[in-house]
């Protein structure tokens, strides 16, 4: 028997989690003994290693080693080439951390683990869900389902709650939290979550973020800090060596940490025959990184807008995500709501604990739908056997998790009377809860038109400018007058991956799903290479 398992597939740092057959989850440890394992890659000839020992390597061989993978997940240009001049995208180097969590679990659970459910930040679009898809199957995964983050760390952090309000009791059902604000910054991201939490049903209101804001940004800040006061001091320009700058980062993140439990920090600094310490308060680096937490406040008030909820109606709010830790994040908190923020359970490991809990539930409803299978003629009551996976297992505190788009959905459309313009018709709206279905009527725009091509777009802006083309494809359709209608559906499943249908209007026949071809994602071709070199690599 293989287990399922959850992981967050973080910037910085990744977890993996478990759950047991009481819808209990918990972490699983590396084979250093770790609950989170650093999200760095090192390669040494036909060697990879990954984790820690590579996060160490970082200074003394910064172009060997390739960190925060996630910000560039999605994106066509290679991340790091090789001695032999190799290139290695951002699925294939995720792909290689992913494939050591595998390895580790297996020791740790002693058996396969071959299934997964992996999360993503909620504002990740579909190029980068497909990437991130893309990197599990590179691994040897079958990936179940890809997940939001901040829906993942509520799920844990919800189930905990119901299990403190029934008092344990076996038979008490979900707890009524109300309505949730999950606030989760990462490494590498920024989301901010909405949510109604009520006996049990898990229902996202609106959600959005920024995918390049995270404690990676702060590090930045402090580090040009640092090196701005390293070379007032007659010191060289540490970000001119990478060798220098990798070792600065490190020091910088050190004194960020340091900077959560102290008023001050000192950073030991030494370049081209200078040696100095340098010291920072706390108020000091606030100040330099103000704009960075505004940003966070910016987009927070957004997603309350668009919920149609003020700070007074949220009920709770939860931290998420490592850089939480920041006391600023906290007082940001404090000051905006008026209440406490809450951290839970570990910050580090809450997003990976929810994410357990969905691999539990999809791996129970596929052994039920088998069973189901072999029920089927022999006259027994099928739904009174079977229930539904994770709220039967919870004991009702999780009966449903309903998401929504984190983009909008549109088509690049051409105006019937100017041919030469075109613009953006959205199809699915933001924060549109999922799995959702919608659809819009086209018009050809000449007499016998042999083709339909459809542009699928993310963005809510009517100029193509503004929005990114994230896939197309062409359809023949029968040669009608121009002005025949075609009805062009638009589906996001579960996962937040995107499927288009086209419906002859004339006829009412279905022409076909399209097969969008996404220029950004790895064709059929790359997966088989990369997903062969993947396996014949050996990770440490």
């Amino acid at each position: 028997m293989t287990r399922v398992v959850g992981i967050d597939l973080g910037t910085t740092y990744c977890a993996v989690a478990v759950a047991d057959r009481s819808g209990s989850p918990s972490v699983v440890r590396n084979r250093e003994g770790e609950n989170i394992t650093p999200s760095v890659v090192m390669f040494q000839g036909d060697t990879v290693v990954v984790g820690s020992q590579a996060k160490r390597s970082a200074a003394t061989a910064p172009d060997h080693v390739v960190q925060f993978v996630k910000r560039y997940m999605g994106e066509t240009k290679p991340v790091y080439h090789s001695e032999s001049g190799t290139p290695y995208r951002p699925e294939e180097i995720s792909a290689l951390l992913l494939k050591r969590l595998k390895e580790d679990a297996e020791i740790m659970l002693g058996q396969p683990v071959e299934q997964a459910v992996i999360t993503v930040p909620a504002y990740f679009d579909d190029v980068r869900r497909k990437a991130t898809q893309d990197a599990g199957r590179l691994a040897g995964f079958e990936v179940l389902r890809i997940v939001n983050e901040p829906t993942a760390a509520a799920l844990a952090y919800g189930l905990g709650q119901s299990s403190v309000n029934d008092g344990g009791e076996d038979g008490g059902g979900g707890a009524t939290i109300g309505n949730v604000l999950v606030y989760d910054l990462g490494g590498g991201t920024f989301d901010v979550t909405v949510m109604r939490v009520e006996d049990g049903d898990y229902t996202v209101i609106a959600t959005d973020g920024d995918r390049n804001l995270g404690g990676f940004d702060w590090d930045g800040a402090l580090m040009n800090y640092l090196n701005g006061a390293f070379m007032a001091s007659g010191g060289p320009d540490l970000n001119e060596d990478s060798g220098l700058q990798a070792e600065l980062r490190d020091k910088a993140e050190i004194a960020k940490r340091t900077l959560s439990n102290a008023p001050q920090a000192v950073a030991m600094l030494s370049a081209g025959g200078r040696h100095e310490q340098i010291r920072v308060t706390r108020e000091k680096f606030e100040e330099i990184s103000a704009e960075l937490l505004d940003r966070t406040r910016i987009i927070t008030e957004a997603v309350l807008e668009e919920a149609r909820l003020g700070w007074a109606d949220i009920d709770r709010i939860l931290l998420v995500g490592g850089s939480t830790r920041m006391p600023m994040v906290q007082e940001l908190i404090r000051r905006l709501s008026g209440k406490e923020p809450e951290r839970g359970i570990a910050q580090d490991e809450v997003v990976a604990l929810g994410a357990a809990l969905v691999a539990l539930d999809a791996a129970v409803r596929a052994e039920a739908a088998e069973e189901k299978r072999k029920y089927v003629g022999s006259g027994a009551s099928v739904e009174s056997a079977f229930g539904d996976g994770l709220a039967r297992l919870t004991k009702g505190k999780v009966k449903s998790i309903k998401d929504v788009t984190s983009q909008s959905l549109g088509m690049v459309t051409t105006d019937s009377e100017n041919h030469d313009r075109q613009f953006n018709t959205v199809i699915i709206p933001h924060n549109t809860p999922v799995p959702d279905k919608k659809s819009d009527i086209f018009l050809t725009l000449f007499d016998r038109q042999r083709r339909l091509r459809v542009q699928v777009t993310e963005g809510n802006d009517e100029e193509l400018a503004y929005v990114k083309i994230v896939g197309e494809s062409t359809i023949e359709i029968p040669q009608y007058p121009k002005g025949a209608p075609f009805e062009v559906f638009y589906s996001y499943d579960v996962d937040g991956i995107i499927h288009v249908e086209v419906k002859d209007g004339t006829t009412g026949k279905w022409l076909g799903e399209f097969e969008l071809e996404r220029p950004d994602n790895l064709s059929p071709a790359e997966l088989a290479e990369f997903g062969d070199r993947v396996a014949r690599a050996s990770t440490f």
